[in-house]
């Protein structure tokens, strides 16, 4: 990211935007694609775009912006609280089909405990917040500190995955953090490792100046490309496979570091040399209003992948991602013209 102003202002909204459509499609993919699709060549391309570009991105970004707001330590544990109430609700609303069809015993065989505490990225995000409230009162703006934390987070998820409680009480809380059961999606480690990296990629631009880089972000691009490739097969089947991609450790953390890097480069020139069009916009909304477009596109997916779970083909799943992407930017839409109008009204 530069320090021109089109950058700051429209660059992290675009990748933002880009990242939870790419949710949307894996979210489809995971949930309401056949078998024969799932496992298809599109089908791992979908998983693969629903990998690095989606979550470690919006992650990271958001780690950026923690940095560059500078907000003060309790105003992130108070927001890093209520996202995590955020992710218990949205939970409870994405899976209410499936709960009430448990309770009707419609459906058996299933915990609905894993569903209602499963660990989604807004737990995450909370539990990240939280934890830079926390780093911000111990560290300030040492970058020594943070890059210590940075690596300490990378390499803690192989030995924390060692241990598994025998309580099942403990081992729901213990999903929050390390990756030791199917329903913890976005364990804490590594996780954290994506916004931590953000945040200390703005402070080492701060203090370092890096827009200086800019003159070479081309060799930049073709080195950071040329590694890519050589470990692509390494990066492209742990995307794919989403127990590897959920539960990952520190080379395929590096490897997406990397690679983001790569992505933020490439969309940053794209979006300076093509002409603003609908796709830009349209993408700079999503990435705007990311969080209310994120849970109403999880409330309609999860919802109805009760009744259609792997049964769609390729062009039924083409289909719903269409329908999920017009329903969610229409509501969207409409949340924010009604938050508008309440809030004028409250003035009044």
């Amino acid at each position: 990211m530069t320090n021109t102003p089109k950058s700051r202002l429209l660059l992290p909204d675009l990748l933002k935007g880009i990242a939870v459509v790419m949710m949307v499609q894996v979210h489809l993919t995971e949930l309401f694609a056949l078998p024969a699709f799932y496992e298809s060549t599109v089908g791992s391309l979908s998983l693969f775009m629903g990998g690095p570009p989606a979550a470690p991105l919006f992650m990271a970004v958001m780690g950026y912006f923690v940095a560059r707001k500078a907000a003060p330590p309790l105003s992130l544990l108070m927001r890093g609280i209520k996202l995590i109430v955020l992710g218990l609700l949205l939970n409870i609303g994405l899976n209410f089909n499936l709960l009430i069809r448990f309770s009707q015993g419609k459906i058996i065989g299933i915990d609905p405990w894993t569903f209602v505490f499963g660990v989604d990225i807004l737990f995450l995000a909370g539990t990240s917040l939280i934890a830079f409230a926390g780093f911000k009162v111990l560290f300030k703006k040492n970058l020594i500190f943070w890059l210590i934390t940075l690596l300490i987070t990378i390499l803690a998820s192989s030995q924390l995955s060692i241990f598994v409680s025998e309580k099942r009480s403990v081992l729901f809380i213990q999903s929050f953090f390390s990756g030791v059961t199917s329903w913890s999606y976005f364990p804490f480690f590594p996780w954290f490792s994506y916004p931590l990296a953000g945040y200390f990629f703005y402070l080492l631009s701060k203090q370092y100046n890096l827009a200086r880089l800019y003159n070479f972000m081309g060799i930049i691009w073709i080195v950071l490309l040329f590694a890519l490739s050589v470990s692509f097969s390494f990066g492209f089947k742990t995307s794919i496979n989403l127990s590897a991609y959920y539960h990952h450790e520190y080379l395929f953390v590096i490897w997406v570091i990397g690679f983001l890097m790569w992505w933020t480069i490439s969309w940053q020139y794209l979006g300076k040399r093509i002409p603003d069009n609908f796709v830009f916009r349209y993408l700079r909304f999503c990435g705007k209003n990311v969080t209310v477009f994120y849970i109403i596109q999880w409330l309609l997916i999860g919802n109805i992948a009760t009744e259609l779970y792997r049964t769609q083909s390729a062009l039924q799943w083409l289909m719903w991602l269409v329908i999920i992407l017009i329903i969610s930017s229409l509501m969207t839409y409409t949340y924010i013209k009604l938050k508008a109008v309440l809030s004028i009204n409250k003035i009044l």
